[in-house]
């Protein structure tokens, strides 16, 4: 996917939040745990690149070791190319997604100002699917052996993960109702599910947590699991007055006359039988319980959000296209819209769509409120209590639609079949567009920036995507931008051309447990930019390697950097041969997905590459 070349040119734009520390060979020969409270990352210890006829089969080691070899201090990196990118769905008034489209039927707007699309390309489930790995062999006989290794590295492609979707059910907010209706719209979905697809549960009271799995059994049987579990109870503090999360953010944080009226008044009714005289009493008392049920509602709010985050952070370690489903009946962040505005900059700096579902379908205002627990309202409150109860059945949507016209996905709401909608959120769609733009002039302040897309021609099509992205702040050290980078294009799955290198790989059984994994990358150098310097030709080549198993998790790899220091003569004959380099990890018998990146530091070029690798037993 040459159109891709520039798809990973700013670290800052689409980040990954996890925090993972390429810096040099990774040796852990299992997944690393996850735990529940941060992310679990691998460390990265340094893996010497000897030059020799070993790690370069297909070029001889230069005569002067010091023209090629590993390097043990950090390299100097340039800055690469600001570049943002813009996912676009379009659809037609079916909600059918509209093909044939090219970069001239679509405008940019950054700020309201209109930007040139340096980069466009199209996007479908076939262009995204992973290729199996070469597999090289020393032994020229081997060809059967050979022709077996790509049958099941073909094999395994198609199983291997490609899309990772975290369902993540809002059951700190869940009604029992509610709860029931999702879990019978969940069990129609996983069926439908692609062979490279990996699901993942998770929910906001972090007491449901299944890994991503293809195992559609296994998430069958965990929604039973997903049942109204809110975590701060009002239990020992007396409800008079009965005061709803609502009402107390008008009266705290609104500072509503009105809604401390009612609540007063409230008040000298349950507390004082209707003693009028008791009324300034009654608004003192009213203004603490509102104090208290707002701080009740925000510390509920406060746990969700940390295990969102959770999700996210987990989501963000895949290797493959993230998408999170918000299944929730919705909810009002009050005073705490500063973290959700920052948890959708950490989907977007993470490549994560975020589609919601409100959880309550096709509703109507409950006026009346819960008749299972008959209101006590008095005559003169009652009118005033109700309108609070609409109000806030409206405005809990709002934090839903925030979520996903924020990060470019699907808000699914006043619909009863939240089965299909679930299947919609899920699937990828046939077709999306992926626009590209390098912003002029742009100041690097972490200032927020509006983005719009209309289409030249004018058709009312709707469109899926993200409304903004925030500018970078200062890069102080350009090391640790670098390395930003590359961690950034480890956790995809999409390809980057810059560099001329292809993957290989080769294997064989230790035993009937263990293997040995090579991953050999080979260079075309006259498509390496190098720097000449006191007669020598300089670069230096920093390849990060990452193994992941058949369900996304982290098993091994590492990373080195190659210095170069090629006299012409070496040059030349390097430039025809091509480079090789090698780098060999112990497995398990399995599939899995090998990643290899690379990056220059001269030109602050890179190169991506997936392979396929099947270990037989």
């Amino acid at each position: 996917m040459q159109h891709l070349f520039v798809a990973r040119r700013v670290f800052y734009f689409l980040g990954i939040s996890a925090v993972l520390v390429v810096c040099a060979a990774l040796h852990a020969q299992n997944p690393p745990a996850e735990s529940p409270a941060s992310a679990a990352v691998p460390v990265a210890h340094e893996e010497k690149s000897q030059p020799d006829s070993a790690q370069a089969p297909s070029a001889q080691a230069p005569a002067n070791n010091s023209e090629l070899s590993s390097q043990d201090h950090p390299a100097t990196f340039k800055v690469r190319v600001n570049l943002v990118l813009v996912r676009v769905v379009v659809r037609d008034e079916q909600g059918k997604v509209v093909p044939n489209l090219r970069k001239e039927d679509f405008q940019l707007l950054d700020d309201r100002k209109p930007q040139l699309i340096t980069a466009f390309s199209l996007e479908t489930p076939e262009s995204l699917a992973l290729k199996p790995a070469v597999v090289a062999y020393e032994d020229a006989d081997a060809s059967e052996d050979k022709d077996a290794g790509e049958a099941a590295a073909t094999a395994a492609a198609v199983k291997l993960p490609q899309r990772f979707v975290a369902l993540l059910f809002d059951d700190a907010h869940l009604s029992m109702e509610d709860s029931t209706f999702v879990r019978t719209a969940a069990t129609k979905l996983f069926a439908a599910l692609a062979p490279s697809d990996r699901v993942g549960i998770f929910t906001t009271s972090g007491q449901v947590k299944v890994p991503f799995t293809a195992d559609r059994e296994a998430l069958g049987k965990s929604l039973l699991s997903i049942v109204p579990r809110a975590q701060i109870s009002s239990q020992g503090f007396q409800d008079c007055p009965d005061i709803s999360y609502y009402q107390a953010v008008l009266i705290e944080n609104r500072r509503d006359s009105q809604a401390l009226a009612a609540a007063a008044e409230d008040t000298v009714q349950c507390q004082f039988g209707g003693d009028e005289s008791k009324a300034q009493q009654a608004a003192i008392q009213a203004q603490a319980q509102a104090a208290h049920v707002l701080n009740n509602g925000d510390r509920e709010t406060e746990y969700a959000y940390r295990h969102i985050e959770e999700a996210m952070q987990s989501l963000s370690r895949r290797p493959g296209r993230r998408i999170m489903v918000f299944v929730s009946p919705g909810f009002i962040p009050s005073s705490l819209w500063p973290e959700t505005s920052e948890m959708i900059d950490r989907a977007n700096r993470s490549g994560i769509v975020i589609n919601t579902i409100d959880a309550r379908g096709l509703y109507t205002s409950d006026v009346l409120g819960d008749i299972a627990n008959p209101s006590r309202d008095s005559a003169k409150t009652a009118g005033f209590k109700a309108s609070y109860r609409v109000q806030a059945q409206s405005e809990q949507n709002r934090v839903l639609d925030d979520f996903a016209s924020g990060t470019g996905g699907t808000f699914f709401h006043n619909r009863n079949d939240v089965d299909e909608g679930l299947r919609e959120a899920v699937a990828a769609p046939p077709l999306s567009y992926l626009l590209g733009f390098s912003p002029q002039n742009m100041k690097v302040d972490g200032h927020f920036h509006n983005l719009k897309v209309t289409l030249t021609n004018k058709r009312k099509y709707s469109m899926e995507v993200r409304r903004g992205y925030y500018a970078p702040r200062s890069i102080t050290n350009l090391v640790e931008a670098a390395k930003r980078e590359i961690q950034e294009a480890i956790f995809s799955q999409e390809e980057i051309h810059d560099v001329p290198v292809d993957l290989q790989t080769q294997f064989f059984k230790k035993d009937a447990a263990t293997a040995r994994l090579s991953v050999l990358s080979h260079f075309d150098l006259k498509g390496i930019h190098f720097h000449k310097v006191e007669g020598r030709n300089h670069d230096n080549l920093t390849i990060a390697t990452a193994i992941f198993d058949e369900n996304g998790n982290f098993v091994t790899g590492g990373e080195k950097t190659v210095q170069m220091k090629l006299l012409d003569s070496t040059y030349t004959r390097l430039s025809r041969s091509g480079l090789t380099l090698k780098s060999s990890y112990d497995v398990k018998p399995g599939s899995y997905m090998v990643r290899l990146v690379v990056r220059d530091s001269e030109g602050s070029q890179m190169a991506a590459r997936n392979g396929a690798v099947v270990i037989p037993n």
